[in-house]
Parts: C-alpha cells; structure tokens; sequence
C-alpha cells in the first residue's frame, strides 16, 4: 500500500501519481491511497482524472489536514502487508521502485526500509540549484542525518525510513497529529527506540524539488525548527546539542549585535565570530562551487546558508516561547479500521 498525503500539490501530484501507477509491478498487488488535507487548488479532480484509468488509485478525505492525519487516514484504509509512504511532490523517476523496494525487505529481512531524498535539479532555477547544494552539504543538513548518503547499510531509521511492514504500526502505533512537521522523525524515533531495523538502499531514492524562493525555504526551515522542538518535548532523549546551533546562531547574532554597544572587547568578539562563521560560509559555498563546476551558485550559496540557518533558528525559538499545546495520544492506525475509511464524493 502506497500512501500519499497531500494538500494544494496540484503543481506535482499528477506527475507522482502516474510514476506510481505506471510502475513495473502487478497493478493486482498494490495500491495508491491519496489523503486529501481539503485542498482548494484542483488537487483532488487531478487525482479523480487518473482513477478513471487506474482502478488501483484511491482518494480519501484527511479533515485533520496536516500530513500526520493524513497518513493516518490512508492507514487506516489501508490493506497491503508493506505500508510506503511517497508525499505529492517528489520525483520518483525510477519505474522499478516498487520492485527496488519489494527487494530490499527480501534481501535484509529488516522491518522497514530508508532511502536517501537528493533534492531534483533537473530544470531548476539558479537558486533552486543552490538550494540543493546547500542542503546536501555538511553546513545546510543535520550531520547525523542518512538522508544524503550513497551507500547501502542498516542505519537509524530517524530521517530516512518511509516503507514498513505493517507489524510496526501494531508495535508502535500510527503517527502522531499533534505533529505538523517532523511527524516522520517522531515515528521513526518510536520505530528505533522498539529495537526495529532500518535498511537504507540508494536504489529507492527519491527526489524533491527544491523550494523556488528564500521566502519559501525561509518557512519551510521554520517548520523544521518546531518541528524539531516539538520532538523533544516528546521524546527527551532526542536532545543533541547540534540540533540547537541554528537556534544559538540566531540569538547570538541579535544579542550580540546589543553587547557590541556596551564594549570594545564585546565588540570584537562578536566580529570575531561573524568573520569565522563568514569564513565557513564563504569557504563551503566556494568548494561547492567548484564541486558542481557551477560559477553560479557562488552568488546565491551564502544567502541560501544564512536562510537555512536562521529559519530553523526561528522556528526552534519560536516553538520554545509558545505555550505547549495539549498532548495528544499517538492513534493506532489498526484500531480505527473498524470504521470505513471516509472517501472524498465526487
């Protein structure tokens, strides 16, 4: 069972669709189950038009519209023995990723299977290029993180895995919604902390489009940073201090700018660590640079480092200032498949 959550991705979910329902795997063994968080782009007629020739295509209704009750949604509908999840606005460009991904829980016997997400620079503007460099560089992703590595092995399942068999969901239950980003790195923190195995595969590799502007990456940045304090609030045992540089980052720059005003030596130091942090962006927006072989890159890299850096710096802060909401129990999937799944009326 392919799951795929979605809200207002009528720019890309016709495009994921059909490299999913054209795959080269028998259209009798699997399903698509689309959850619709109430789009109000023309997502859902897209996604209307395709079933009319793929009977195996399924639209639902996701009235909790965040990707984490979406997921839960189609979940919940769901009846394959292996449970993917592929969001509406990735590239899968590989016809045999149904059969990579059959083959990789055959080979290693794990509970579920991760893969790295480059970012898609096919066509991509200069900025979007930037985009992608950055983010797959040692400065613009968390360095604990699977998502950019090459090579196959049994990892942490935290950023990487999005295929299980659908014993983990009776182990550990569904995702939770109290989570509008980061509900994958939740899930998974669960999955691992069970004693379940990842194996990661480059042969089921996905891509992602990059963010079209910095205002976009900006927001996108910010929902990574509550995300991520949301997780910790949850699950203590997720703190790293690495994960809180961003937020560091943020506050020294304000701060220090103050400080700067109260001593020469305050001054200094703070000009002191503007320089060394000029000096690491400068250097790795150089060495991608000329690693890309992209002299255009150079012009937008060190901006796009900054937006990255002080976006999750925001959100994190932000997320720590706000009243924590009320908790929320982490629903079980299998529990509610007693109900019929609540399929969108044409």
């Amino acid at each position: 069972s392919v799951i795929v959550p979605v809200r207002n991705e009528a720019a890309f979910v016709g495009q994921t669709l059909r490299q999913l329902l054209r795959q080269n795997y028998d259209a009798d063994r699997y399903e698509v189950l689309v959850a619709d968080g109430q789009s109000t782009d023309g997502t859902p007629a897209i996604v209307r038009d395709l079933q009319a020739d793929y009977p195996n295509l399924h639209l639902l209704s996701n009235p909790g519209l965040w990707s984490s009750a979406g997921r839960n949604e189609a979940l919940a509908a769901a009846s394959g023995d292996i449970i993917v999840v592929v969001d509406g606005h990735c590239d899968l460009a590989n016809d045999d990723y149904l059969l990579h991904l059959a083959d990789a829980f055959e080979r290693s016997g794990a509970d579920c299977v991760g893969r790295p997400q480059p970012l898609n620079v096919a066509s991509a503007t200069r900025l979007q290029r930037a985009i992608a460099a950055a983010r797959s560089s040692w400065l613009g992703h968390h360095p604990e993180s699977f998502i950019y590595a090459a090579a196959e092995q049994f990892v942490r399942p935290h950023s990487v895995a999005v295929a299980y068999r659908r014993t983990v969901f009776d182990s550990v239950g569904g995702f939770d919604e109290a989570f509008d980003a980061c509900e994958d790195v939740e899930f998974n923190h669960r999955v691992a902390r069970a004693g379940l195995r990842c194996f990661f595969t480059p042969r089921v590799a996905v891509h992602y489009f990059p963010r079209a502007s910095l205002r976009g990456l900006f927001r996108q940045m910010i929902r990574y940073g509550r995300g991520r304090v949301r997780l910790l609030r949850k699950h203590r045992d997720t703190f790293t201090p690495l994960g809180f540089v961003p937020a560091a980052f943020v506050v020294g720059l304000a701060a220090g700018a103050v400080l700067a005003l109260v001593s020469p030596w305050l001054a200094w130091l703070y000009a002191a660590a503007i320089g060394i942090y000029a000096l690491a962006v400068g250097s790795t927006s150089a060495a991608l640079t000329v690693k890309r072989r992209d002299l255009g890159l150079l012009s937008w890299l060190p901006l796009v480092f900054v937006t990255i850096h002080g976006g999750a710096g925001v959100g994190i802060l932000r997320e720590l200032t706000a009243r924590p909401g009320p908790s929320r129990p982490t629903p079980s999937p299998m529990l509610r498949r007693s109900r019929a799944p609540r399929q969108i009326a044409a």
